[in-house]
C-alpha cells in the first residue's frame, strides 16, 4: 500500500502523513474550540514533516527508510517518540486546565487526544486512503499507546488539580521512563 499510494496520489499520501504528524493537535484544538489548522502555521514543523515524507517515499533505493529502520536507530526514534508523547499529554492537560480550571473531563479528553490523536484519527485517515475498515476502531480496540496515554492523562490531571502530590517535572520523568521501558 503506502508506496503505491504515494506514486498514484501523492497529495493524498502527503495529507495522510500530515494527519499522522499533526492529528493530535488538530483533535485537541477541535475539543478546545480553537482553530484546528492553527498548528500548520508553524512552517518549520510542516517543512520538516514534508521532508521526512518525501525522503521515506522518494529517496533512491529506499536508503532513508533503510537507515531509520536499522534497529539501533529505530530504538532511538521509538524512545524519542515516547518522550514527545508524554510531553504532549502534559501540555494538553495543562492547556485544558488553563481554559477550564475545574473541568476534569476536558483535561483528560484533551490530554488523551494529544497523546494518542494519531490512533484516534486512524479511521478518518483510512477514509482519505480509500480503505475504510470500521472494525479497526481505536476506541473499541485500544492499543498499548492509547491505553497508556489514557492512564497518563489521568495521572497528569490529578497532578494538575493538586490531588497527586508530585511535581510536574518528576511525573513527566517517571511516566516517560515507564513508556520507554514498555515500548523498547
Amino acid at each position: 500500500g503506502a508506496v503505491e499510494m504515494s506514486r498514484r496520489s501523492p497529495f493524498a499520501s502527503w495529507l495522510c502523513a500530515m494527519l499522522h504528524c499533526f492529528g493530535s493537535y488538530i483533535l485537541a484544538d477541535l475539543l478546545l474550540g480553537e482553530a484546528p489548522l492553527g498548528y500548520f502555521s508553524n512552517n518549520s514543523s510542516v517543512i520538516l514533516a514534508t521532508a521526512v515524507w518525501y525522503l521515506i517515499f522518494f529517496c533512491p533505493m529506499n536508503l532513508f527508510y533503510k537507515c531509520v529502520s536499522f534497529l539501533p536507530v529505530k530504538l532511538i526514534f521509538v524512545a524519542m517518540k515516547e518522550v514527545v508523547r508524554v510531553r504532549k499529554i502534559a501540555a494538553g492537560v495543562h492547556h485544558a486546565h488553563h481554559l477550564y480550571h475545574h473541568g476534569w473531563f476536558v483535561m483528560m479528553a484533551t490530554g488523551w487526544v494529544k497523546g494518542s490523536g494519531v490512533a484516534l484519527m486512524s479511521n478518518f485517515e483510512q477514509l482519505l486512503r480509500g480503505v475504510w475498515m470500521p472494525e479497526t476502531n481505536e476506541i473499541l480496540h485500544m492499543s498499548f499507546p492509547t491505553k497508556a496515554s489514557l492512564y497518563g492523562t489521568v495521572l497528569f490531571t490529578l497532578q494538575q488539580t493538586h490531588w497527586l502530590p508530585i511535581s510536574e517535572a518528576n511525573l513527566i520523568f517517571f511516566f516517560t521512563m515507564f513508556m520507554i521501558v514498555c515500548k523498547v
